[in-house]
Parts: C-alpha cells; structure tokens; sequence
C-alpha cells in the first residue's frame, strides 16, 4: 500500500431540507389551516479515528466529499428525513487543519474518535409555525440553511512507543523486520526508505510498536532530504532508538550529534527524549563489535546493544530494555508469538 501522509480535501456539509407550506384538505374540514412539516436537518463532516487505516492513500485520489442533505417538509406536519453524516475514517495521529487559514480543528489518537469539522444545516420550519390568531392560513415557510464547504488539510504523525533513527543505510528497516511482521524493503544502498514504516512488536508479555523512519542527513530540519516530511513522524514517540555504524562516514559519535543537532532544531524537545543506543551491522565488526560498544557506553553514560539483524546478535537484550523502559506490562497471552521466544 502507497503510503501517504498528507492530503488536501473539499468537504461540504449538507444542506437543511425546506419547511413545507401545506394546508389540511379533507372532507368536511374546508379550513383545515396550516398543515406544513419542518425539514430535516442536513448531515454533518465528522472526522473519525480508525486505527486499522495506516495512510491518508484515500484522500489523495479522491478529494471531494459531501455529507447528505435534509430532505424537505411534508404535509399532515411531516417532518423530513435527517442527512446522512459524512463520515471520514482517518489514521490514529491525523491531525486536521483549515487549508486557507491554518488552523489546526483538531486531533485524532484514539479509535473511534469523533471529530465534527463541520455542522449540517438546520432544517427549515413548515407553515404551521406562523399561523396565529390573526394569519390563520400562513402563506410561508422557512428554507433550510445551506451546505458549508471547507478546504482541509489532513497531516498525519505516527503514533509509536519507539522511533529508529539514524542516516541512511544504517539497518532500521532490517532490524523492524527482524522484530516485527513488518515488511520493510531492505537494500544495500542509501535510501531505501522513502516513506515510515510501523511494527507491532510482541515480547514477552508485552506489546509495543516501532517506526522505521527513513534516514536522515544533515541539514534535515531545513528540508534536506526530505527531512522535515519524515521528523514529523518523530514527534509523537515516546524514545528515540539510534542506530549508528561503526566504519561509516560519518563516525557513530559525530553521526549521533548531528543527528540531535537536527532533531532539536525541529522541535527542541525531541533531543531531550528517552534514548536508545545501537551499535548496529554488529556482524561485520567480528569480536570488535562489544568492545567497540563498550567504548561508545563509556562516552554516552548510557547502554549500547551491538545489535545484528541478520545474525540475531543483541536483539533479544535490546528488545529487553525497550519493553522493560516503555511499555506497560500487561498479561501474557497464550499462544503469542515474539521472533525472540527461546
């Protein structure tokens, strides 16, 4: 599935059906009065959360949408039929801004979450709510208010327990194979990631999920690289996991700082999220690969796993300290498959 993150729609309320002017006519009652219906109301734009979607792909190909119309007043005081709402599923972490003005309406990161971008129009009232004592026999009717029409603009941010973050061709989308179902394309060649990738990894007991999010380069708060379209999806993790590589330009501490260069120039507070530190492509450093995290350990204060995708190497301690540091614990389910279960 293409996976998009952005989208601009047209989307239209509906209109209030028309008060009826209608009068009773039946036998024996020559002046009867009034007898109009009021219309009914028109549907509502609701914005809804639906965690099963994963991409804005819907809103890219189509971007018109109107909710239904009040039908009108009828006579006997008939009331007409409600628009249907207009219902927009989104993905947990879409936010919903007003296209011309930029306002944010709002955010949806929950399921089934409700968000009314726009009310339906009321529907008109019928004759029968002007006759009195003196106009018995009223000759008029309320229309129903009209549709409202809005440009939005739809963003969405994943929502994820742990980012992967590094410069390109570091591992991430090996190591997201490696720990969850994900299906991340893999390849020896800088960016082969172009779009985030989500993984719900399941670990004794625990489950949690991680984003591939594609490689970033110097300069990527400024644009670089698509920088900003891919630190968004930063924003809302609760630990950044950085993967850095030994032997590779530039140098894992050097990498590490450029990296929260950008991150705090973005947003400043990502540079001060929870982190994790990988010494990753452990299996190409040979015996070198502890003592060479070891040595980054010394120099950051903080563990590093030297992890290896394609050997296994320092998966299972790594997965250890993301579930024991940011996942509530839950009960065990029987049956439940993790890739590291002895």
């Amino acid at each position: 599935m293409q996976f998009i993150d952005q989208a601009t729609i047209f989307a239209s309320s509906g209109a209030g059906g028309h008060g009826s002017k209608s009068f009773r006519r039946e036998k024996y009652i020559p002046r009867g009065g009034p007898d109009g219906g009021d219309g009914g109301r028109g549907g509502d734009v609701v914005v809804v959360c639906d965690q099963r979607s994963r991409s804005l792909l819907d809103f890219h190909f189509n971007r018109h949408y109107q909710a239904d119309d009040g039908a009108p007043g009828a006579d006997s005081r008939k009331t007409g039929r409600d628009g249907a709402d207009l219902l927009l599923p989104v993905p947990a972490g879409t936010q919903v801004y007003d296209a011309d003005t930029g306002e944010l309406l709002g955010d949806v990161i929950e399921q089934d979450q409700r968000l009314v971008i726009l009310s339906g129009g009321n529907g008109g009232w019928g004759n029968v709510h002007f006759a009195t004592a003196t106009r018995q026999a009223p000759d008029r009717a309320n229309p129903g208010q009209p549709t409202k029409t809005r440009r939005l603009r739809l963003q969405l941010k994943l929502l994820a327990d742990v980012a992967l973050v590094g410069f390109p061709n570091v591992g991430k989308s090996s190591l997201i194979r490696a720990i969850s179902a994900s299906r991340a394309e893999v390849a020896d060649y800088p960016f082969t990631t172009l779009v985030p990738n989500l993984g719900v990894v399941r670990h004794r007991g625990r489950t949690f999920t991680v984003a591939d999010i594609p490689g970033l380069i110097e300069g990527a708060a400024n644009g670089a690289g698509l920088g900003i379209r891919f630190l968004q999806h930063i924003e809302r993790c609760k630990a950044l996991c950085f993967l850095l590589v030994d032997g590779a330009e530039p140098e894992p501490l050097q990498a590490l700082a450029i990296l929260r260069a950008e991150l705090a120039a973005y947003a400043p507070d990502l540079a001060e999220r929870p982190a994790i530190y990988c010494l990753a492509k452990a299996d190409t450093l040979g015996p070198d690969a502890d003592a060479l995290a070891a040595q980054l350990s010394r120099h950051l204060a903080a563990p590093v796993f030297a992890i290896s995708p394609i050997t296994g190497a320092g998966i299972a301690a790594l997965l250890n300290h993301m579930a024991d540091h940011f996942v509530p614990v839950i009960e065990p389910i029987v049956g439940e498959w993790s890739p590291l279960d002895p």
